[in-house]
């Protein structure tokens, strides 16, 4: 294996278990196993990746998901490894922290860019590119969002390596100055990777919690509601934006510069 491309065919089935054929043309990505069973379960398909990395499952429309496990360094890799598949679109799924007062838990956001605060993305495109998502992929799922009557915001993501941060005001600070809507671990590297790699690539993010005060810290019991109260819409939202976007036939353009 001496180039990059016999690579991610040989560690996209060796991560996942699923062989590249079998991955499809849009793909849903999450950090939850939860999501990838109920896929599974709505859909009565295979579950692949036992034992193995990252778990996944593809459904008889050709839709894939893939919960790729936790971190902008998992982000990178799964971004990496899909270019074994080039598919024609990327919908990530996860959970983030709301960082304005007026957010409530169980609002979803829909990033217009990300701030690359991970340093992952810097291996990838200097500093001073933006990482942001593909327009069309998520106007495709703002029209979900309004269709169902959801609540949801738009702004920029700011997006950290670092896990256990809330009790740091100077950090906190930083993101009230740099006027941050929410912070998780994944989004920008996913969209600059995505950039890199020519992927067209979106996020759907749910508010899980608000640690802009200390009663909002999330907590086990605190994430099993979200995910008890807001899981299968959130799914159900990715879902239907990204087989819309196949049953149209839609193509999403990654311009070079």
């Amino acid at each position: 294996m001496l180039d990059r491309l016999s690579i991610t065919k040989n560690w996209l089935p060796r991560y996942t278990g699923m062989s590249i054929d079998d991955v499809g043309d849009f793909v849903l990505l999450t950090n939850f196993d939860t999501y990838v069973d109920r896929f599974a379960d709505q859909f009565g398909c295979d579950v692949y990746g036992e034992g193995r990395v990252m778990r996944a499952a593809t459904n008889s429309s050709g839709l894939t998901m893939i919960n790729f496990g936790m971190g902008s360094p998992n982000a990178a890799t799964i971004m990496d490894l899909l270019t074994a598949r080039m598919p024609k679109g990327v919908l990530f799924l996860g959970k983030c922290g709301g960082l304005k007062h007026a957010t409530e838990i169980g609002h979803f956001i829909l990033p217009i860019a990300a701030i690359r605060g991970e340093g992952t993305s810097d291996d990838y495109f200097p500093p001073q590119v933006p990482a942001l998502p593909s327009f069309k992929l998520h106007k495709f799922v703002s029209d979900k969002l309004i269709a169902r009557g959801h609540e949801y915001r738009t702004g920029v993501v700011y997006t950290t390596n670092r896990r256990v941060w809330e009790h740091d005001q100077a950090f906190l600070k930083r993101l009230h100055d740099m006027s941050c809507i929410a912070i998780d671990m994944e989004t920008a590297t996913l969209f600059i990777v995505g950039h890199h790699n020519e992927i067209p690539r979106g996020a759907l993010l749910l508010v899980s919690d608000v640690p802009v005060t200390p009663e909002g810290v999330k907590t086990e019991e605190s994430d099993k509601q979200v995910t008890q109260q807001w899981a299968d819409v959130h799914l159900q939202l990715g879902i239907e934006a990204m087989t819309e976007i196949g049953g149209q036939g839609e193509q999403i353009r990654h311009f070079k510069y």
